[in-house]
């Protein structure tokens, strides 16, 4: 998406998604090139752009600081907890996009058909539009 706006331009892309880091850390890490408007000028800059979802970012937090505590000295057991964590946030990750990809294409299912009123998930009748899903009261 950043790719495609004329005013900025992608100078480096790491894609530690693809290519995890080896302590598990999963990221997008982009160096792009984006107008600074001044009053009598326009500037361009370089600035670093990392997408990482909620759980990485914990996650990285989380390293900085253990890195720092330790003097970059860490015992190789939080080490590995790092990695361990960095591993279970990313499965969760793939998990919770999963779910959502999975709703979303229910929501579309639905959507198309429009005599659908109600929806019946594990013998339980859910009350339609999809957006509202409400238990219906027996």
């Amino acid at each position: 998406m950043l790719q495609n706006q004329k005013d900025i331009k992608v100078i480096e892309c790491k894609d530690y998604i693809k290519n995890p880091k080896p302590n598990g850390y999963q990221s997008l890490h982009l160096i792009l090139e984006v107008p600074i408007f001044m009053t009598d000028r326009e500037e361009q800059v370089c600035v670093e752009v990392q997408i990482r979802t909620i759980a990485m970012d914990f996650w990285a937090s989380l390293e900085h600081k253990i890195y720092y505590k330790y003097n970059k000295e860490v015992p190789q057991r939080l080490i590995n907890e790092l990695k361990e964590a960095a591993e279970s946030a990313a499965q969760l990750d793939q998990k919770m996009e999963k779910i959502h990809k999975e709703m979303n294409e229910m929501k579309e299912l639905l959507n198309s058909e429009d005599d659908i009123h109600e929806l019946v998930i594990n013998n339980e009748r859910f009350h339609l539009p999809f957006d509202l899903l409400l238990p219906l009261k027996e």
